[in-house]
């Protein structure tokens, strides 16, 4: 996950809607089903997926009352915390 294309993807999201985020994401996963895909190219896809689904749980924290930035560092801690167990 990359801090700031979750940080640009939030601000997208504030800017537009999370439904085209999610519609992004589901687009994504359909085309993870396609078994002529390589594995770099599902690591590039999943990586994509990862950020998305990270910025849409960055912003339901900004909705319910975070900064964007505590929320981000608050996510990002979540996230190193689980990589360290």
């Amino acid at each position: 996950m990359k801090l700031p294309i979750i940080k640009h993807l939030s601000n997208f999201i504030e800017e537009n809607d999370q439904d085209y985020v999610l519609e992004a994401i589901e687009t994504l996963e359909s085309i993870t089903e396609v078994p002529s895909l390589k594995d770099e190219e599902l690591d590039v896809i999943g990586e994509l997926i990862s950020n998305m689904y990270g910025a849409v749980e960055v912003d339901k924290m900004i909705r319910d009352g975070m900064s964007q930035k505590e929320a981000l560092n608050s996510f990002m801690g979540r996230v190193l915390g689980s990589i360290d167990k």
